[in-house]
């Protein structure tokens, strides 16, 4: 009998536990539902120019042959290079290349940069699925940051919060638009904090392991109150897919680029020149 009792309370005292644990990993159903509606896809279209492997070779070395267009020696290299070009191609259907989040209820929308750039035509799809065309405000190439603006009004928006407060281990959500598939959620934790990458000098990024695909750029990254903290902007891989290391832009960096283009239109620094000599 005393056995008997031994083993019920172990029983009881393992299932106590595991119903504490299961206590403390959070519900992320109510943040997506909550937040979702304020995310949207992001595709663009871009005119295409002709298959001239010259042009090509201009554009990729910045004609520095110097070799003037019509020369002998530039038909020379078109010749070499195979041929005088082909017919310019039409415009490419749009292809689903990122994600943004809605800012203002009249249609402001931060995504990254690299996702519009070069763009000549901007198409939104909103949660409900209506397609909107959008205009670039302003962008930053250092940061990261595009301002997009659609003629629309009483759209849902994400609450903004702050990046300084999260902790290394804390649990955020990422919302975003991976190989076009609308508002797709994955979740993780933050791994660090700080972390300057080679490609961007002027960020010191969120890094998180939230699975983040291509698509997902210019996403909100969310922390468990709801608040966006982040912009998922990139991961490190030596494949090209997710290997558990993604980096944000803080929520503070693109809200004070926003600021900025909303006044000026652009982005403008501060530098410091310094000059050596001997003493």
């Amino acid at each position: 009998m005393l056995l008997n009792k031994r083993l019920f309370l172990i029983f009881i005292l393992l299932f106590s536990s595991l119903q504490l644990q299961a206590r403390s990993l959070p519900a992320f159903a109510d943040l997506v539902e909550e937040n979702g509606k304020a995310v949207v896809n992001i595709s663009t279209r871009q005119k295409t120019q002709g298959n001239d492997p010259w042009n090509q070779l201009r554009k990729e070395f910045g004609n520095e042959f110097h070799i003037p267009e019509g020369s002998p020696f530039g038909e020379l290299f078109k010749r070499f290079l195979g041929g005088r070009g082909s017919a310019p191609r039409p415009p490419s259907e749009p292809s689903s290349l990122g994600s943004g989040f809605i800012i203002s209820e009249d249609g402001y929308i931060i995504t990254n940069h690299h996702v519009v750039a070069g763009a000549d035509e901007i198409l939104v799809r909103l949660s409900d699925k209506r397609e909107l065309s959008a205009k670039i405000i302003g962008s930053d190439e250092t940061s990261d940051i595009a301002l997009l603006k659609v003629d629309a009004n009483n759209l849902p928006v994400v609450n903004i919060g702050t990046s300084e407060n999260l902790r290394v281990g804390e649990w955020v959500l990422a919302i975003g638009s991976p190989f076009g598939f609308d508002h797709s959620a994955t979740a993780g934790i933050v791994s660090a904090k700080g972390r300057s990458l080679p490609s961007a000098n002027y960020v010191a990024f969120i890094q998180t392991d939230v699975a983040i695909n291509p698509g997902n750029s210019g996403g909100p990254l969310f922390n468990l109150d709801g608040d966006v903290v982040g912009i998922n902007s990139q991961i490190y891989s030596r494949t090209g897919g997710f290997m558990g290391l993604s980096f944000s832009i803080p929520i503070e960096v693109a809200m004070e680029v926003v600021s900025q283009i909303k006044k000026t239109g652009s982005v403008h620094r501060g530098w410091l020149g310094v000059y050596i000599q001997e003493i």
